[in-house]
């Protein structure tokens, strides 16, 4: 954190430094010194997608302009990560669970108002859904939704308070309750209900359920991100399994650039390039060797042998969009404060 403060005050200082002086934007002194930092302030699944990632962005970044660049991550829940930002952690760029959580940031006057336009689909270069991961053989036979909220099932997700994968979890299960009874919201919340009556853990993020499941072997069926479920399939091939409900949601990350951040340390070109190359073909298989899934349907198809295309998903419009599902089902004394029982 310390080295974080010293490179943001030194950033500072050279970008004001040259309006005294005369020399030009921020950038160009940036450009001067041969090399430049941002920050990428991202959700917990996403550490090793962006590890990869920086490293071909700096090349790309070295060929095009000749200089050199230096990414800072900082992962967490994304609704936490989303408040640190609006509370001062200095970030260049967002890359988080979801859009409610940059909006988190722009309503403090952070990031500029169409931010969600300024890329591709909807600033979301890749998408993913829920899945269930199960312990080798499924020996609880859990298959859908149904199956865990049976008694003497233990299920894991994270607090949909702090982090965005915990909503999408949440959201996935009230849209099968929701096809279930037809829209009875009564059964649809005392199904939810059953749900989170199961839960024996509530992290903070999704990396830290993934921890509680895999390493610490608690409960029965982890409610994931899918590419959290195939990271553990791949670092324990004999111990899990994946298994895709009939109902899940298209999960869709926003991706933003911070405009008073940039502004002030005159990083706005790179960091917008940062987000830009993402959708580029490198980039998007990158994505999909990750486990996500890529916004190019081209590259997607790449991937049909990895990602089930025909599950059915759901999406956040489905809730009346990210406003009003925020404060239906989560902000304070809505209804997940209604039906969670510590």
């Amino acid at each position: 954190m310390k080295r974080k403060i010293i490179s943001a005050l030194l950033a500072s200082a050279v970008a004001f430094t040259s309006l005294l002086t005369g020399c030009g934007s921020g950038s160009e002194t940036n450009s001067e010194s041969g090399k430049v930092t941002i920050t990428n302030v991202s959700y917990d699944p996403t550490r090793e997608l962006y590890s990869s990632y920086n490293e071909i962005f700096a090349k790309h970044w070295k060929e095009l302009k000749g200089q050199d660049v230096e990414i800072t991550q900082s992962h967490g829940g994304s609704g936490k990560q989303a408040l640190e930002v609006a509370n001062g952690l200095e970030a260049d760029v967002v890359t988080l669970a979801l859009e409610y959580d940059v909006k988190a940031v722009q309503n403090a006057g952070l990031i500029e108002e169409g931010w969600v336009d300024e890329f591709d689909k909807d600033s979301s270069p890749y998408t993913s859904t829920i899945v269930f991961l199960v312990r080798k053989g499924n020996p609880k036979n859990i298959h859908d939704w149904d199956d865990i909220v049976k008694d003497g099932v233990g299920v894991i997700t994270p607090n949909p308070k702090t982090s965005g994968g915990a909503r999408w979890n949440y959201l996935a299960s009230w849209a099968y309750a929701d096809n279930k009874f037809n829209g009875d919201e009564n059964q649809i919340k005392d199904f939810v209900k059953k749900l989170y009556k199961n839960v024996l853990v509530l992290d903070s993020g999704a990396r830290g359920a993934t921890t509680t499941f895999v390493e610490n072997g608690q409960g029965d069926v982890l409610l994931a991100w899918e590419n959290e479920a195939y990271l553990s399939i791949q670092d324990n091939p004999d111990d899990y399994e994946i298994i895709t409900p009939s109902i899940s949601i298209l999960a869709q990350p926003s991706v933003a650039v911070v405009d008073s951040v940039v502004d002030k340390r005159g990083t706005r070109e790179v960091a917008t390039e940062y987000l830009n190359y993402l959708y580029s073909d490198d980039a998007q298989r990158l994505a999909g060797k990750n486990f996500y899934r890529p916004s190019n349907p081209d590259i997607l198809n790449e991937f049909s042998d990895v990602f089930d295309l025909d599950v059915n998903l759901v999406t956040i419009d489905d809730f009346g969009g990210w406003d009003k599902a925020q404060e239906e089902h989560f902000a304070d004394g809505g209804i997940f404060d209604q039906i969670y029982e510590k």
